[in-house]
């Protein structure tokens, strides 16, 4: 029997068991910061929206079945984060995760987008608690040909448990690993030119998917007005825009229009994975507007490095031709 192997074909296995040989390696383990306490699930419950007593009622708590206060269970993962860090990695880094990324980036496939996360709980978390983490890499996939890009699928399993070594909860997350550039919407690359060639136009913005409840307010922002969504029966304004009411039921709805004014209650500087339609680094903040509702913007015409919880913003306008403006904040005063 002949060999009919290619020397591509070779060197695409080779690769793929090299990135296979991480599989079942530890990741080093993280100890969250501080127990399990009462001011940070206050803080997650009200950023949330989560009114239920028996994360911040003692009384309540102790009422049901938990017998006492409890933290939400999708807090799980919050616990151990260890606050702000460098997105880089050191090339000659020691641990799996690190290195396994690593050798991805130097193939070619250095964008990284998350794709899925699924977490099981064993038993509710309590104020007291001390939670660790002990990780291991799952699974990493043979070469994928997605909608963004080419890529192989990295998958973490994460075991939380208590400093008794009791398992409170696991959890999957997957993420991708693409090279840029091959996804379903790239162009065929093209051959050196002779001379320099103008810049390509900047691709649009990806247009939002909406609904007969929602379309009223791309409908607004194409003619710059920030409309919230208000409830006829009771008067109740909310964002983002829904059916029905959740304070009185009604499905009668009409809207009012914001002044655009508020300030940022909390906003992150997203760096990766990056989009050729926007700027990076880029800052997206909550807004609490004046009227009392919130929603997700830009931040703009501001370093993101000023950027900070408290700030006073107004509204500004992204226009993308003519079937999309966003809306966009900047500082009072800005221009």
């Amino acid at each position: 029997m002949s060999d009919t192997t290619t020397p591509g074909d070779t060197a695409e296995a080779a690769f793929l068991a090299e990135l296979k040989a991480f599989e079942g390696r530890a990741i080093d383990a993280q100890v969250a910061p501080d127990p399990v306490n009462q001011a940070m699930i206050r803080h997650w419950v009200e950023a949330m929206g989560d009114t239920n007593p028996v994360y911040v009622d003692a009384e309540a708590a102790a009422a049901s079945v938990f017998g006492g206060i409890v933290a939400p269970s999708a807090m799980l993962q919050v616990w151990p984060m260890q606050g702000l860090r460098t997105l880089d990695r050191a090339p000659d880094a020691t641990d799996a995760q690190s290195q396994l990324l690593n050798l991805l980036d130097a193939h070619g496939f250095s964008s990284v987008v998350a794709t899925d996360s699924e977490q099981e709980y064993f038993r509710p978390l309590r104020p007291g608690d001390h939670v660790t983490t002990e990780s291991v890499i799952d699974s990493v996939s043979a070469e994928k040909a997605t909608g963004i890009g080419v890529g192989h699928f990295v998958t973490v399993r994460i075991d939380y448990l208590t400093t008794e070594r009791e398992l409170v909860g696991r959890q999957r997350w997957s993420l991708l690993k693409f090279r840029p550039g091959t996804g379903r919407g790239a162009a065929p690359a093209a051959p050196a030119p002779d001379a320099e060639a103008p810049a390509a136009p900047r691709p649009k913005r990806p247009r939002p998917g909406t609904t007969h409840d929602t379309q009223f307010f791309f409908d607004g922002a194409l003619r710059h007005e920030l409309l919230i969504q208000r409830c006829i029966a009771c008067t109740t304004l909310r964002h983002p825009p829904q059916a029905r009411c959740d304070r009185c039921g009604s499905y009668d709805w009409d809207t009012v229009t914001s002044t655009g004014r508020g300030e940022v209650y909390s906003f992150v500087v997203v760096h990766h994975p990056q989009v050729p339609a926007f700027d990076y680094p880029m800052p997206i903040g909550l807004i609490a507007l004046e009227e009392g509702t919130r929603l997700v913007a830009q931040i703009v015409d501001c370093d993101p490095a000023d950027v900070t919880v408290g700030m006073p913003v107004e509204v500004t306008w992204i226009d993308d031709g003519d079937d999309l403006s966003v809306p966009a904040f900047r500082p009072v005063g800005a221009r």
